[in-house]
Order: C-alpha cells, then structure tokens, then sequence
C-alpha cells in the first residue's frame, strides 16, 4: 500500500500535487494574456500615433544642368512623399478635408484614394516640396494627421519652367533621367567616372557632375517667343525655331513648340514631350535646293555658268517610254544655279540634277550628312531616311534635288547649313558644352566619346562662298525671301514650302504643308545660322516666303543686338556668267504701287510669279501704261494693271 508524506516529512497524494501546479500556471497565464490584450486595447482606443518624419541622411546628389553661362535649367531639391498607415486612420473624410488643400488636391479624389486602396500601406502624394511637408510635418507632431506619415525623397525643379524643356528633359520618382540630357546624361549627374574616384560628397558618397549645355537661356526665350507667336498666328501644329553658331556648332538656341514644364511632368503629354528637332524627320522642301545644287556645283556637273530653261515644268521621257512631268510655279525663262535659288525654281532644280550621276550625288549629300544621326547629345536622334541608289527610281534624283523623296531632320538641316556658312568646312552641331565633376576638372576625354565629331572639309571653299552670294540676292525684291531683309545687315536666305504624305492615301496631303526659312548671317562671314519650320500651318498661307521669313527677321534682329553682331551695308544684287541682272532696278513692291513705266516684260517675271500680288497684263515689250498710279496704297484686293508695246 502506497503512503503520502505532507510538507512536515508526512506522505501526500502525487495527483493532488500535480493539479495544484496547473491550477497556479493556468492563473499566472491568464493574468499575462489579459495584461496584453489590455496594453494592446488601450493603444487601439486612447493612445494617439506620433509618426515623427525622419529626415534621412541624403547622398550629395545629381549635379546641376546649366546654360552655357551658369544660368541654373536643373537643380536638385529636397522632397517628400506622403503616406498613409491605414490601421492608424481615424476619420477618413476629416483627414482628407484637411489634407486636400496642402497637396493641391480635391477632397473627393483624396478621399477615394484613401478608403478605395486594397493595402493597408498608401502614397498620397509623391514629391511633395519642403515647405508642404512642413506645413504636414507640424499637422502630424500636433496630432491632426492620425496615420499620415513622411517619406524623404529627393526630385528636380527646373527654373525655366518651360524653356527649353525637351531638351533638359525630365526625372522619375526615383530621382532617375527619363528624357532629354536628364537621361543621356544620367550616369554623370549622379556620379561620373571622375565624382567616383575624387568628388565625394560629405557623407561619403559619390557626388554628380555639372552638364553645361551650349544653350544660352536668353536665345532661347527669343526663340520660343517668337515661335509661340507663330503658332498663334498660322493656326500651327507645331514649330521648330534653331539658332546655331556654325563655327562652334554650339546649339544656342532650339525652340519645339507646343512645349511642357517638367516642374509638372504628369499633366504633359508625349507630343508637348517631344524634342521635336532631334527625332521628328521630313521632307525639307525647296531650302534643300541650296544643298543639293552646292552638291552639284562642287561637282563640276554645273558651274554658275550653266543655264536650264523652266517653262514651268520640268520634263522628261523615262526608260519605259513614259512621261515624267515635275511642276513648277510659274515660267522662270533661262536660269542659272542663282536664280534657281532666288526664284526657288523646281525645274531649274530637277534639270541640274540630271548632269550629275545618282550614286556620286547620294554621296555628296551623304557627306553634307544627310542620313545619318548628327550626334549633337539628343537622346533617340533620328538618322533622317535617304535610301541607297538601288533603290531610287528615274524620279528620285530630280526630285531629291528640290527636297523630296528624303526626310531629314532639323538638326541635320543645321549641320549641313554649317558647311555653307564656314566655307565648306563641315562642323557637326552639339548640345553639350562641358561636363564638370566636383573636383571642378573639366573631364574631355568623357566628352570626345560622347559628343560631335570633329569638322571636315567636304567641298571647296567657293562651292559655299558662291552659294552664300547667290542666297543674299533672295532678300531682294525679286526673292521669295524678301520679307526676311534686314536693313544694314547681309543675310543669305533660302525659303520652302514642302507637301506633307497624307497617311490616309500615301499621297501628298492638298491642305497640310511645312514652311520653312534658313538664314546665315552675315552672309559674308557667318557667325549665326537660323532656322524656323511651321508644321502644318492654317492661318490662311502656307508657303515660307510669306509667313516663315518674317519671323527670321524678327530673330535675326534681336539676335544680332543681344549677340553683338555689327551691321553692314548689304552688297548690290550683281551676277556673273551667263545671266546678268538688267541696268534698270526691278522696282520695290511693298506698302505702295510703284512706277512700272519702262519695264520690259522680262522683268515683270518675278514680280508676276509673287503670291501676294496679283497683275493683269496684256501686250508684249514694254510697260506704256498702269494701273493704280503710282504711289497708290496697296491692300490684298488690289489688282495692278499693265498695258505693253
């Protein structure tokens, strides 16, 4: 028989041991899980969250994006984002009344974000500026702002606003380039090869680079100005306003409208977005003739000697017996390489370009850099299009010398007016000037193997000296540039009007054009090269002579000022070699009718061929009688009448 012992040395029973040792666990238990669930029950109903924003040790950061003066395009700031920890919300609709002002936001769209998210974790606001988040800073620490808390970040603010933003380009969320140089260049602003060995910032790491580009700010608020202005007037699509030093190939101004403000990225859309000059290619139209007849002229197929007849087309049978017919505007008479560049003449054009062999002329303009990407910095360039002479037809090549049947883009449009302007020397453009690590050593090296390419002499040097003369003569009153003249300043001018393919039909479009306009300045010597195309424009007239010259002088105006350019007087229209221009002056034809009497018929021609005047003339020889008198106040309607004998 078993015996139980008590605590004094007596015996007990074993089982009556072990239930007193579970009852004692069991009520110590209890009374900890209650301990818990009471701590965890008062947290969830008195206690108030403090969420204390931590400020978060930042690297030194992405460098500076600048103009070519230090003008500040793109700067680093301190951000933040906001949060929400919905398990700590108390009222949904007070915190998103309170809220909506300072994130710029309406209470309804605040609210559904904040009770629609299925996570328990949610972005209110990313990027959000200092002064906003400490205006939510105070809110939190004062108890008004239950769950909402503050997550450092770093963006960029862009001074300029819109200025020359396709260019600069843009940020993420991440504080990583997504467009313009901002992407190209996203490796050195955060921490070129340079910043990794010597430039580190305070903390320890790496800082980035400063990217000056060759843009000078105040060139381009002329330009965007004037091109906002533009499209105002021709009901445009889009405008593409350049200005080049062709010495340099510094890019000091490149103009795209419509345009954007990369302070505001997420109400732009891709087409505001696009950096227009550097990626969009199309027909040039006839501004290319100045290219394509100094291609022909280097050659030797023609001299300024040489002579074509347009009666108003050019014409030709082709192998299969066909007619090929290209239309001209009007009948120029005898023309030489100059007057096809003043009267714009497409037959001159297309007839010069049957003296030259295809595969010699493709080359030519291959080296004038037409089909290729220029590498001027711009991120996603495109090389244009000019196909292989395999696959041209009998057109191509007359057609090609007037500015079709080839796409192009702006950029390639100023590399090839560089050669006409430095004697044929051709500078490819750029649009970074240098890149500056923190140690404020300027490292080339980088840039040689990301930059232009070097110049090259591709024609002789009076291939461009005789084109640019031929060019000055299009400011006369007998050009189609006339309307870009500067008083005491020599201009070489070339305008453009060129059809636009209608995606529809895959024929040209009746209703959609692109005007354009190139300039060098001073003729002579330039030191400046303009360039506008309007796309599209619906304003009324769509040829470059009537609404793409008069801006180029309104640039070329204040430019040369702002630039400090001198003036000179302008030379007097003379030609040389076949065609010679008569002893009597071709009368002005501006606000008011002038004195025909005298003329002969010929040198009515290129007053009778301008768009915005219209003649009635009967008989042969010379002028006899008029009408309106001279000295009569011209408006759209007037209608001039010439009698000749």
């Amino acid at each position: 028989m078993n015996e139980v012992h008590d605590d004094e040395g007596g015996q007990k029973n074993p089982q009556i041991a072990g239930k007193t040792r579970f009852a004692i666990f069991a009520v110590l238990f209890s009374l900890a899980s209650l301990g818990v669930i009471g701590r965890y029950g008062y947290l969830m109903l008195f206690a108030q969250p403090h969420v204390r924003p931590v400020r978060l040790e930042q690297p030194a950061g992405r460098g500076p994006i600048l103009d070519r003066n230090g003008r500040i395009l793109a700067l680093e700031t301190q951000l933040g984002n906001i949060t929400l920890w919905r398990p700590d919300l108390a009222d949904p609709v007070e915190l998103s009344r309170s809220l909506a002002p300072l994130l710029e936001q309406s209470h309804e769209e605040l609210l559904n974000r904040i009770v629609g998210s299925h996570s328990d974790f949610v972005y209110l606001k990313r990027q959000v500026n200092e002064s906003t988040v400490r205006l939510i800073e105070a809110g939190i620490s004062e108890g008004r702002f239950r769950g909402v808390g503050i997550e450092p970040a770093v963006g960029r603010i862009y001074p300029e606003r819109n200025l020359a933003a396709q260019i600069i380009g843009f940020v993420g969320d991440a504080n990583n380039g997504l467009a313009g140089i901002e992407y190209a260049l996203n490796r050195e602003l955060t921490s070129g090869p340079l910043s990794r060995r010597t430039g580190l910032g305070a903390n320890g790491s790496a800082a980035g680079s400063q990217v000056f580009l060759t843009l000078d700010i105040n060139v381009q608020y002329i330009l965007e100005s004037i091109a906002s202005q533009v499209m105002s007037e021709n009901n445009a699509e889009a405008v593409m306003f350049m200005a080049m030093d062709p010495r340099t190939g510094d890019i000091l101004g490149s103009a795209s409208l419509p345009g954007f403000d990369p302070n505001m990225i997420r109400s732009s859309d891709e087409i505001s977005r696009m950096d227009r000059p550097a990626i969009w290619a199309y027909e040039p139209g006839s501004v290319f003739k100045v290219f394509s007849l100094s291609a022909l002229m280097d050659s030797g197929a023609i001299s300024g000697n040489t002579v074509f007849t347009c009666n108003g087309q050019y014409e030709r049978i082709i192998t299969r017996g066909e007619r090929m017919v290209i239309n001209c505007l009007g009948g120029h008479g005898r023309v030489s390489a100059r007057e096809i560049i003043i009267y714009s003449c497409n037959a001159g054009a297309a007839y010069a370009a049957d003296q030259m062999g295809a595969q010699a002329f493709h080359d030519s303009l291959r080296a004038l850099g037409f089909g290729a990407r220029t590498g001027a910095g711009n991120p996603g360039e495109t090389a244009g299009f000019l196909r292989p002479t395999e696959r041209w037809s009998e057109r191509s090549k007359p057609t090609i010398a007037m500015g079709q049947e080839i796409a192009v883009s702006a950029l390639q449009m100023l590399k090839a007016a560089s050669a006409v302007a430095n004697d044929c020397i051709l500078v490819p453009p750029r649009i970074v000037s240098r890149i500056v690590p923190p140690d404020n050593r300027s490292y080339s090296q980088l840039y040689a193997s990301y930059g232009a390419e070097s110049p090259v002499r591709i024609f002789e040097a009076e291939t461009a000296r005789a084109m640019r003369d031929y060019m000055m003569d299009v400011t006369s009153s007998i050009g189609t540039g006339w309307r870009a003249y500067v008083q005491d300043l020599s201009l070489a001018i070339k305008t453009g009007t060129a059809q636009i393919i209608d995606p529809s039909t895959g024929a040209y479009s009746t209703t959609d054009f692109i005007a354009s306009c190139i300039a060098l300045l001073p003729a002579e010597s330039p030191s400046l090269v303009l360039y506008l195309a309007i796309i599209k424009p619906q304003g009324g007239s769509y040829l470059g002579g009537r609404i793409a010259a008069p801006p180029i002088r309104e640039a070329a105006e204040a430019l040369i000022n702002y630039l400090g350019i001198p003036r000179g007087r302008n030379p007097q229209i003379s030609h040389s070699g076949a065609i010679s221009i008569p002893a009597v002056p071709y009368p002005a034809v501006n606000d008011v009718v002038p004195d025909f009497t005298g003329l002969a018929k010929r040198q009515l021609l290129p007053l009778l061929l301008r768009d915005d005047l219209s003649f009635h003339v009967s008989g042969d020889g010379w002028v006899l009688r008029q009408s309106p008198a001279p000295g009569t106040l011209l408006s759209p309607d007037t209608l001039i009448v010439l009698e000749l004998e």
